[in-house]
């Protein structure tokens, strides 16, 4: 009988603690979002304030393409082996540190990469395609019916880049999902280093 309580004690703190690790991850994800949202918005809304159409075409598709790597990287978190990770990381393989956490957490990564980063981008796009319509459309005075069509037009372009590049990119995702894994880490593992390695170039300079 005192174990049969036990167990459910602990079953009703492990809930609990499920629970509040949930709220963290939501308030955390919230304001993540508000800032990634709020930095990304003013570079794009400052580059596409002083392009030219060739520029913010290029500027829409950089953006369309920053949403679709982060979705590519999201699904092969979720798909990756840890094996390879572990086997690397014995070698100090550089990188497979950071591989491991990523998979550790492979649900929050994925959360983070697909649903803030993928939908921010989507966001950010149809206002960026907004203004390259604007930027083609001015001077005019009144919107004729091919304007109207102008600008059903961009809109589903950008629906079908971001959808057909997602599709494309899941697939690759699945199928190669140690090495994009791995590319991430390594990604991540030089920015970490960077400011040790930065330091030690001051200090031999100094010396």
């Amino acid at each position: 009988g005192s174990c049969l309580k036990s167990d459910i004690s602990g079953q009703k703190q492990k809930k609990k603690a499920k629970k509040t690790v949930n709220v963290k991850w939501i308030v955390t994800i919230f304001f993540a979002t508000v800032l990634i949202s709020g930095v990304f918005s003013t570079i794009s809304n400052m580059l596409l304030g002083q392009a030219g159409l060739a520029a913010a075409f290029v500027i829409l598709l950089v953006i369309i393409l920053i949403g679709i790597l982060f979705d590519i990287v999201g699904v092969a978190v979720t798909a990756a082996d840890v094996k390879p990770f572990h086997s690397m990381a014995a070698h100090r393989v550089p990188g497979a540190q950071d591989a491991l956490k990523l998979l550790k957490n492979a649900e929050k990564v994925s959360s983070f990469c697909n649903d803030v980063v993928g939908d921010i981008c989507g966001v950010i796009s149809g206002t960026a395609s907004a203004s390259i319509v604007l930027l083609i459309l001015s001077g005019k005075g009144s919107l004729t019916t091919g304007d109207r069509l102008l600008e059903i037009g961009m809109a589903a372009l950008v629906s079908g880049l971001t959808v057909g590049g997602k599709a494309i990119g899941k697939t690759f995702a699945m199928t190669k999902s140690t090495t994009i894994v791995h590319w991430a880490s390594l990604v991540i593992y030089y920015i970490k280093s960077a400011p040790g390695k930065l330091k030690k170039l001051l200090s031999k300079r100094k010396n």
